[in-house]
């Protein structure tokens, strides 16, 4: 299997087997079960939901497979060389300490933010009279290209947006707890969903 899905637990610290202190984040890493099989990729289900809490014609399809209700549903590319079954749970152990993926997950949303903060500008003078210590300041000429240009760094909503991050290494794998340790970070707040794929350019 190429991936699994999780959800992001929290960030601490461990020990590598050369004995050297590393961050890492915890990730909560299925068990996923199998909801569909295409082409070139597999549909996975992960973290159980109520089926009361699912629109009908949702809760309907996992009633057709005949698999409990999952909340968060993707896709990743499957292995060619291995046969699935719908149904069949998918766990941590896919990973191996020492193993790199990438991490895909939604990075934490910062709402509407001026354009120091969202594209970190130098910003205006701070004496002599200025009066533009944060501002936009001109954005164009008037007469040639009369218009701004697309893609002009601005003020603007900031974050909430799908971000990957590519080899990162797994220190530490538990079967048991269904727990994945990745060193550095990843995308997203606590408790958000994750998608870890084995690394493509590893």
């Amino acid at each position: 299997m190429t991936g699994i899905l999780g959800k992001k637990i929290g960030v601490t610290q461990a020990f590598t087997e050369d004995g050297s202190l590393v961050s890492v984040t915890v990730i909560e890493a299925g068990p996923c079960s199998v909801l569909a099989i295409k082409n070139k990729s597999v549909q996975l289900g992960f973290e159980q939901i109520n089926e009361k809490r699912l629109k009908k014609p949702i809760a309907g399809y996992f009633k057709k497979i005949n698999v409990s209700c999952r909340k968060f549903i993707r896709e990743v590319p499957k292995d060619p060389s291995k046969e699935y079954r719908v149904g069949e749970e998918l766990k941590v152990d896919i990973f191996a300490p020492g193993d790199f993926v990438d991490v895909t997950g939604v990075s934490k949303g910062k709402g509407f933010q001026g354009g120091m903060k969202r594209w970190h500008w130098k910003g205006g003078p701070r004496t002599h009279g200025s009066t533009s210590h944060r501002r936009v300041g001109s954005i164009g000429s008037s007469t040639t290209p009369g218009r701004t240009f697309r893609g002009h760094h601005m003020p603007g909503h900031m974050g909430a947006e799908r971000v990957t991050l590519e080899n990162l290494k797994v220190i530490k794998t538990d079967l048991e707890n269904n727990i994945l340790l990745v060193k550095g970070a990843i995308p997203g707040c606590k408790n958000g969903y994750v998608i870890i794929k084995k690394a493509k350019k590893k």
